[in-house]
């Protein structure tokens, strides 16, 4: 019956207890990554921007209504004999009633607008500027997915061989107590081993440590919660065949760099548009309706008109003349930024590459050194038992061991953070 109920109590961890390869962490970080959500929002803000933009080609109506209560009404001077008056005098005469309430509708269309080309060929533009960026988003996210994953599967390897060590040190101590529980050996002997043991210990807590700052950086990074514990699967420690020709690699930042010349072309004719004057048609209906309470004088005035309005900038004090130079030194920048950034781009894809070439050759090496290096601690730990050797070769050659096993968990991250490097450096990070 116990057996039963302790069944069902570790039923749910087991159940939910998942293992994430590289490939479901980035799937993962597709659709929940933080960075990634940003980038697809700013592609649908574009697309409302251009329908924002295009709007201004319809027409628009306004209206407006107005109250006023004329405390004073305002007066005119006019010639007297307009009244009947003396010639050469002049009466003040007041127009107007206490209370007027005027309501306006106005329509306004603009036929023609040298600014509405450009602004739709700079939003054209930005268009593909933001699906570059996102573009540039993915790879920056998946390199970091992939980064934390592989750090982890380091951390873990480390682990694996810090236990194994651990575990055969407790063997030699229990075996070297019956010693000297026989006054075969001193018990400094049996301290020795105990301390490279606790040593071995602090080492696994250190992993732990570390360990669990990966995990939680790499449940932000595929948009699950901080606290949730993310098991991996295990990753073989050999090198991949990732490296591949860059003849044709794609270059985001070089393609974004491209749309910023155009992007400065379209400024410049933009601005030359403005030397042009825009032409508008616009009509409106108004009813004024005017009250006299005092003579119960109650009358509305209705007025209608259409019209043509031309707005044309005759002198603006040099601003286009300057926004044009400006335009040019930009346009002399990005020229330069471009040269530099293929350099750049250029130069890390080769670097990048010689180091992952680097890398496989010396996690090939490291390898072999590992095994070496456990064929000697077998060989001492045997000779160690037959007490034919000290505690402190021994402990030299575990250290050895220790150092061959670092020297390939090391080679291993390198070589994973060559490859993810180069990949990234061609925008093929998948």
């Amino acid at each position: 019956m116990h057996k039963f109920l302790l069944y069902f109590s570790l039923l749910p961890s087991l159940v939910f207890c998942q293992t994430y390869s590289l490939t479901d962490l980035l799937k993962m970080a597709d659709t929940a990554n933080v960075s990634l959500k940003n980038a697809r929002l700013e592609i649908a803000s574009n697309v409302n921007q251009r329908k924002a933009f295009l709007a201004s080609q319809y027409p628009k109506i306004t209206a407006s209504g107005d109250y006023r209560y004329n405390a004073i009404i305002p007066g005119q001077i006019v010639p007297a004999d307009f009244f009947g008056g003396p010639p050469g005098t002049f009466a003040e005469v007041k127009f107007g009633v206490p209370i007027n309430l005027s309501n306006t509708v106005q329509l306004t269309q603009f036929l023609f607008n040298p600014q509405l080309n450009y602004g739709l060929n700079a939003l054209a533009i930005n268009a593909q500027i933001v699906q570059i960026q996102e573009r540039i988003a993915f790879q920056e996210v998946h390199y970091q997915v992939s980064n934390a994953y592989f750090a982890l599967q380091a951390i873990n390897q480390q682990m694996a061989f810090l236990q194994k060590n651990e575990n055969n040190m407790v063997e030699l101590i229990r075996n070297m107590e019956l010693m000297v529980a026989q006054g075969l050996v001193i018990p400094t002997e049996v301290d020795k081993l105990k301390i490279n043991r606790n040593n071995l210990s602090n080492g696994i807590l250190k992993l732990e440590n570390t360990r669990l700052q990966l995990q939680q950086l790499l449940a932000i990074l595929v948009g699950l919660p901080s606290d949730k514990t993310i098991e991996i699967a295990n990753d073989e420690i050999t090198s991949n065949p990732t490296i591949v020709e860059s003849t044709n690699a794609l270059r985001p930042e070089l393609e974004l760099i491209q749309l910023q010349k155009q992007m400065n072309l379209e400024e410049r004719k933009g601005t030359y548009m403005t030397y042009l004057p825009t032409l508008s048609f616009y009509g409106a209906y108004n009813y004024n309706y005017n009250m006299k309470p005092e003579n119960n004088f109650r009358t509305g005035i209705p007025s209608a008109f259409l019209g043509l309005r031309l707005e044309w900038t005759l002198f603006d004090g040099f601003e286009k003349q300057n926004k044009l130079k400006v335009n040019a030194y930009n346009k002399e920048k990005i020229q330069n930024q471009e040269i530099l950034a293929a350099q750049q781009l250029n130069l890390a894809t080769a670097n990048a590459k010689r180091d992952a070439e680097l890398q496989t050759a010396n996690l090939a090496m490291n390898q072999e050194q590992l095994t070496l290096s456990e064929r000697v601690y077998e060989a001492t730990k045997a000779q160690f038992k037959a007490g034919t050797i000290s505690t402190n070769e021994l402990l030299q050659a575990d250290s050895g061991l220790q150092q061959a096993q670092s020297n390939v968990v090391g080679a291993y991250l390198q070589l994973r953070q060559a490859e993810l490097t180069y990949l990234k450096s061609i925008s093929q990070l998948k």
